[in-house]
């Protein structure tokens, strides 16, 4: 099982290429919680996000003969790129089979690093499978994104960086994908300083490690459906599970509109980018999906900051709506002059801010002689929405409120 020696080589060996990321203690999040938060800022890493040092550690052990070869390996983008960085630093031919429909963003950087993207798969599985076609074929190192000793070593070097960042750090908050990070993190962790609790947190849509521990085994997805598309596998690494049935204390699940809402919280009251991925662990401090004391020193990992600017807008979005500060009603008018008018004007009176407006005349749902609006507002927050929507009621609209 991975040690705490394999981590302190991996940093020996991966320190000139790395970034020691910072730690910032979050002034919102500690009022807004009740704890003392330090946001640990790997998206701040190269390449955006925590990959890079896994793949690093692991590629620089190859054999001389197993570097000339060359590497391949399957990614849904952050792994992709550590490992296309990597190999080209070290004079490697990579090949990086990415699902289908893989954000565009993590297409472009991987191939930008050096890398040779192979398109295949509808997720993490399908395009895993494709590239270990490639391996035997081209009789290439696979390069395995979390089941893998030497890239949860590399991976682990962050609970290193932690513990000498934030000594008093209480309790370290992780995401889990397929586990290599929190594998690597709660190994150098657990050895130094073993009363610090690891929790770890999945996406609901692929929280596949919850059911597995409840069994004892691994137990596997048939798909995953999650906006937090780095952590999007079907099932967790069996070396990374073993792990963390040993060395993680609790692991808990956020909805996509929890994340949506991390993110967005993130991006404007710190002024921090992250993806999906790297907002679950805030995530689920705020949504207090396990128990923590007040002042508790709590470290959230955000593991990366590599997310599509259309998903970006998306989130953005949901996230908006979890706030209350954005909201879209639909109400019947009669087809006829002023009537829009008066109902503008008392959205107005409230101070809601309107985005945007849409007519349809030609519904089957309404009268002859009536029009059916749709309305995109900006609102203060849900106290502010929810006096708007009982002021046009009382005023006899009728209104509903849509998704």
């Amino acid at each position: 099982m991975l040690s705490l020696s394999a981590i302190q080589d991996a940093r020996e060996r991966i320190a000139d290429a790395v970034r020691l990321t910072p730690m910032e203690y979050s002034y919102t999040f500690s009022e807004r919680t009740g704890a003392a938060v330090h946001l640990k800022l790997e998206n701040f890493q190269r390449t955006g996000a925590f990959k890079l040092r896994g793949a690093l550690n692991r590629i620089t052990t190859l054999s001389a003969a197993e570097q000339d070869a060359g590497v391949v390996t399957a990614s849904a983008g952050n792994h992709a790129q550590g490992v296309a960085l990597a190999a080209t630093r070290a004079g490697v031919d990579a090949t990086i089979v990415m699902p289908e429909h893989a954000p565009i963003s993590k297409v472009k950087a991987t191939r930008r690093y050096g890398g040779r993207v192979v398109l295949d798969g509808v997720d993490y599985e399908e395009a895993q499978a494709r590239a270990h076609e490639i391996e035997e074929k081209e009789d290439r190192t696979y390069v395995h994104a979390f089941d893998d000793e030497m890239v949860m070593a590399g991976q682990g070097t962050i609970g290193l960086e932690i513990l000498e960042q934030q000594p008093d750090v209480e309790t370290v908050i992780v995401p889990i994908g397929g586990g290599g990070l929190i594998s690597g993190i709660a190994t150098a962790i657990k050895a130094q300083q073993p009363d610090v609790r690891i929790i770890g947190v999945q996406a609901e849509g692929a929280s596949s490690v919850i059911d597995s521990l409840a069994a004892g085994e691994i137990r596997s997805r048939d798909s995953v459906d999650t906006v937090a598309d780095g952590i999007a596998t079907r099932s967790v690494g069996e070396q990374p599970f073993e792990i963390i049935q040993e060395r993680v204390d609790e692991v808990v699940t956020v909805s996509d509109e929890e994340i949506a809402l991390a993110l967005t919280l993130l991006l404007e009251r710190s002024k921090t980018l992250v993806e999906g991925a790297g907002a679950v662990a805030l995530s689920a401090l705020l949504e207090d999906r396990f128990e923590y004391d007040d002042d508790e020193v709590i470290v959230p990992v955000l593991c990366g900051g590599n997310i599509d600017m259309n998903v970006l807008t998306t989130v953005i979005l949901r996230g908006m709506i979890q706030l209350g500060r954005y909201l879209k009603i639909r109400t019947v008018l009669p087809d006829q002059p002023g009537a829009l008018e008066g109902l503008i004007e008392i959205i107005a009176d409230k101070g809601a801010n309107i985005y945007e407006i849409h007519h349809e005349r030609a519904s089957r749902e309404i009268g002859m002689s009536d029009t059916s609006v749709e309305l995109e507002l900006e609102t203060h927050g849900p106290e502010h929405a929810a006096d708007l929507l009982a002021t046009l009621r009382d005023a006899g609209y009728t209104v509903d409120v849509l998704e």
